[in-house]
């Protein structure tokens, strides 16, 4: 019954044409073909030069992308999402910290904690402020844990099943926190603790994930990483603009607009985001994970396989050197960014006197300088210095970012480190196209989910290593020494960038459209093979082994 569930489904992806003229630009990206023909005159070219006439290379990289199907649509549902969540970013800290400290402490001021000067900040909100940071590490934490023991999983099943469901599903659980958040100002005896174990539920689906499959789904290898590059840059809009609407509303008021873009971004993503996986991809990904299933297999034996899953779905990251030096590269640069992400605000609220206005302030730094440098810039310095080289620049400018704030002791130093620390959102869409071009179109999601999984873990172990070190410094003249260990990982994962061979890690054009020497000597092995005179379009597609 399985082979013939197996032969139908492959029946079906034969059957399937409708989206033949999209192999055939990635055939074409993929081989020169004039160049394969003249390898041997009687070799006959897999496609003709009229077939290769109208390949997406003669268009521009931002009329590509706003003609594409589901692009567009993650660009602005990330300008949505990021508007909600950095509309809370500064109230968080804020309101769990004055909660605390009134109910772990005995704090009874009038005034909330954020009301304080750093310098007439009583000891109860300093407590309260610390118990907050353990409590956001240890969620934190938490949430990473299960989203590297899920992500992989995740990005498997939307390998098989389509992305848009899944990515809905993902936006709907990010929707709980701040309802949770409204919930924490309403009624006074409601414990933080709430707000960050809803927090930990966001692990289980990352829609960001998703988000980067459906774009590699159909996007050409040469333009992943910038286009990765502009969903950062959406997060960046929604971000710069986003804190600056607690300079004008009340953190009630603003908790509530948080959730209320939240629901309107899962209504838009439930109306106009389309599926962005072709259909006989997913027949054909599902045919494959079912001829690797043992036949007869007892109730144990798929539980046990079941649990195994996502270390199996995992072991993509192990495949060749490459992929196993971006792994490394991504896992200790991740370490360096999470514990930032998570230690900083409280960090300067508590240390540096930051109010809403700054924090608007650092996040409008940001956010502009993030427009600027991944939304227009990372195009041409891809085109100009490779991938390789951006990581290598954008680890380097992490190393002086954590170093600025190790030593910063104003606000004026904070900003500056936020300046220069713009270079590190370049690495992650160019370690994304990197892994993106290594793996097959049936193995997007997977990939996708690995790398964030890896992310995860490092973003479970960073924010406790640093969280420790801050414990050793928090006394001493010099507070801010801790970011030294985030400066100490960016300075290992430059370490690992150096040692990424160039010719595999740069997309450039030549690499595109030519093949190996080895994949070149086994396609025309199975022509020599093969005792037909001439092959239709699928069956020269199917020897190719591109799906």
């Amino acid at each position: 019954e399985k082979e013939n569930r197996i032969s139908e489904m492959q029946a079906a992806t034969n059957r399937n044409t409708q989206r033949r003229s999209s192999f055939q630009g990635e055939i074409c990206r993929r081989i020169s073909f004039k160049q394969l023909a003249e390898r041997d005159d009687d070799y006959e070219p897999i496609l003709d030069d009229e077939d290769c006439s109208h390949s997406p290379e003669e268009e521009s990289f931002f009329r590509t992308i706003c003609r594409s199907k589901g692009p567009p649509q993650i660009f602005f549902l990330c300008i949505l999402l990021a508007l909600s969540l950095g509309a809370t970013i500064g109230v968080v800290p804020a309101v769990v910290t004055d909660r605390y400290a009134r109910l772990n402490h005995g704090f009874t001021g009038e005034k909330t904690c954020a009301r304080y000067g750093k310098d007439e900040m009583p000891n109860a909100c300093i407590d309260g402020s610390a118990d907050a940071q353990t409590a956001a590490t240890l969620s934190s934490m938490a949430c990473n844990i299960i989203a590297f023991l899920t992500s992989s999983l995740v990005g498997s099943l939307s390998d098989q099943y389509g992305r848009r469901g899944i990515l809905l599903v993902g936006v709907s659980i990010s929707m709980i926190h701040p309802f949770i958040l409204v919930m924490l100002q309403i009624y006074d005896s409601f414990s933080p603790d709430w707000y960050y174990a809803s927090s930990i539920l966001s692990g289980f689906i990352s829609w960001i994930t998703i988000a980067l499959s459906s774009i590699s789904d159909v996007t050409p290898q040469k333009w992943r990483a910038p286009s990765f590059g502009i969903v950062l840059a959406s997060f960046s809009m929604g971000f710069a603009c986003s804190p600056s609407l607690a300079l004008t509303m009340t953190h009630f008021h603003v908790s509530i607009l948080s959730f209320l873009l939240l629901s309107t971004s899962f209504l838009y993503a439930l109306i106009f985001f389309p599926e962005t996986l072709p259909k006989e991809v997913a027949i054909a990904t599902r045919a494959q994970r079912l001829s690797e299933r043992v036949d007869d297999e007892s109730f144990y034996q798929n539980f046990a396989r079941i649990m195994m899953q996502p270390f199996v779905d995992l072991s993509i990251l192990n495949r060749n050197n490459f992929i196993r030096t971006l792994t490394l590269l991504a896992f200790f640069s991740g370490m360096s960014s999470s514990g930032d992400r998570t230690l900083l605000l409280f960090y300067t609220e508590s240390r540096i006197g930051f109010n809403d206005r700054d924090i608007a302030t650092f996040f409008m730094i940001m956010g502009v300088t993030g427009i600027i440098v991944q939304g227009c810039l990372l195009k041409p310095m891809n085109d100009l210095m490779g991938e390789k080289n951006i990581v290598i620049l954008s680890f380097l400018g992490g190393l002086a970012n954590n170093t600025i704030y190790a030593f910063a002791s104003n606000k004026g130093g904070i900003f500056a480190g936020a300046f220069v620390g713009t270079l590190t959102g370049l690495s992650f869409p160019a370690i994304s196209a990197m892994k993106s071009n290594h793996v097959d179109i049936s193995e997007q999601g997977q990939i996708q989910g690995a790398l964030y999984s890896v992310s995860s873990l490092a973003s479970a172990l960073g924010p406790v290593a640093m969280r420790l070190a801050y414990q050793q410094t928090m006394h001493t003249s010099h507070p801010g020494m801790f970011f030294l260990v985030g400066s100490g990982f960016f300075l290992v994962a430059t370490f690992f960038a150096i040692l990424l061979p160039k010719d595999l890690a740069n997309s450039s054009k030549n690499n595109e459209q030519s093949l190996t020497q080895e994949n070149i000597s086994q396609l025309e092995t199975e022509k020599l093979k093969s005792s037909k005179p001439s092959l239709s379009l699928d069956e020269k597609y199917s020897d190719m082994n591109l799906i």
